[in-house]
């Protein structure tokens, strides 16, 4: 047992897309970067630079949150695999350095640690978690919660059905009593980047030439114009030129992109008004039906086929599921006695549930599915900030509990029984 009220723990959210971290008690973290790092092969030369982004101490140099200089011969790679748990844990370990040493600047002895992990996780990826952490950080304690019982955390309930819009992955899990029903728990490809290559392929369909920052040079005329002159980088990697051009894609999701209110139509929505995205290199491109087409593939992944695009990772043979239908499936997975409660409790949260209108959404496309005597209710926070970091906000509550603090798994546990013990302290 180990009694935390010392000092402050730390909070750390690595998401497939995103890496979040900062103190439990705090109302958004601290620090928010990418998750992919750049590597490259090693130089003779070892040598750390000033940029704290870098980590050379394995077979690869890895370059965290340091993506917008470009090196020659620098992929870019994310540590999770396919089925959206780690596999680079050299990727893993860069992370944490850089975020404890470069961004929140502590001693990690200091502080115990809760990490966030996603609710498929492996007892192998767990131990390896749990040893890696005490053996390299030394943290005093250490504790493990799944993805969906934060965010249901974040929202004050801990019963709940969580839909959490990931980055790779949408998945839908329920929660009851603050445990994740394991077997209840759904997932699909289509998530957050998914859409993003949605983007990124549409735009090639349009002839549009993206162009990422470092391919170019801009310089302002005279009369307000630009003169633009393409710059030849020939050992930049195809992973490299592929991570800015989502980043742009991405961008114009955001910015352009709008979830349609009720089930959309393309027929009816045909004659949309076009609407202009400027990119980078002062080029526009006019997005009409699109801009609604590609946030409504999360509730008709049928669309794909009608805009005739395939995206990298999606197998166009393969079924994809919409957002009610994970929900439907999720809900028969669970108990009886718990489906009221779950058609009550729908939480939103991940970087895809901040479309405008996606809570109307949501009950508009469960309001028929579900029995005659519930009430389908979805809680989502007006605050899109929250929505993004609900997995990070609801860690950063559970560990500065008072009642929580009996909980940890401290560094001498570890010591005693080894990193097994995980699945008994943190089910």
């Amino acid at each position: 047992m180990y009694g935390g009220d010392e000092v402050s723990a730390i909070v750390l959210d690595l998401g497939s897309h995103s890496v979040k971290a900062g103190y439990a008690g705090q109302d958004t973290p601290q620090c928010v970067f990418p998750s992919s790092v750049g590597t490259t092969a090693k130089s003779g030369n070892d040598m750390d630079t000033s940029d704290g982004g870098k980590n050379s101490s394995k077979t690869k140099d890895y370059y965290v949150d340091n993506m917008g200089f470009r090196r020659d011969g620098m992929e870019v790679e994310s540590p999770f695999g396919e089925n959206g748990l780690i596999e680079d844990w050299d990727a893993v370990e860069a992370i944490w350095e850089y975020a404890f040493k470069k961004r929140l600047t502590i001693q990690t002895d200091e502080h115990p640690m809760l990490l966030s992990e996603p609710v498929h996780t492996t007892d192998a990826v767990r131990e390896k978690m749990v040893e890696i952490m005490f053996e390299k950080h030394a943290p005093p304690a250490l504790f493990l919660a799944k993805n969906p019982v934060l965010s249901s955390f974040a929202v004050g309930k801990a019963t709940s059905l969580v839909i959490d819009m990931g980055g790779k992955q949408t998945t839908v899990s329920a929660v009851h009593e603050g445990f994740a029903l394991q077997k209840s728990v759904v997932r699909s490809a289509l998530g957050g980047e998914a859409l993003t290559d949605v983007v990124l392929k549409y735009l090639e369909k349009q002839k549009v030439d993206v162009r990422p920052p470092y391919s170019f040079t801009k310089k302002v005329k005279g009369n307000g114009q630009f003169d633009v002159k393409n710059v030849s980088y020939p050992k930049t990697t195809g992973s490299y030129a592929l991570f800015k051009k989502r980043e742009i894609a991405a961008d114009l999701k955001e910015s352009v992109c709008r979830l349609n209110d009720h089930t959309f139509n393309s027929a009816e929505h045909k004659n949309v008004p076009l609407v202009a995205y400027e990119l980078p290199d002062g080029n526009t491109v006019e997005v009409g039906v699109e801009r609604f087409q590609i946030p409504e593939l999360l509730f008709q992944p049928e669309l794909l086929k009608e805009m005739n695009i395939t995206v990298p990772g999606i197998d166009g043979d393969t079924k994809l599921k919409s957002i009610q239908e994970l929900v439907l499936e999720c809900i028969n997975n669970s108990d009886v006695d718990v489906r009221k409660d779950l058609w009550g409790n729908l939480a939103l949260s991940g970087g895809s549930s901040m479309f405008t209108s996606m809570r109307e959404r949501v009950e508009g496309a469960l309001f028929d599915h579900a029995p005659q005597n519930v009430r389908t209710k979805v809680i989502a926070s007006m605050n899109s900030v929250e929505r993004r970091f609900a997995t990070w906000i609801g860690g950063s509550i559970l560990a500065s509990l008072g009642s929580f603090q009996q909980l940890w798994m401290s560094k001498q546990e570890y010591e005693e029984h080894g990193a097994s013990l995980i699945g008994k302290k943190c089910p």
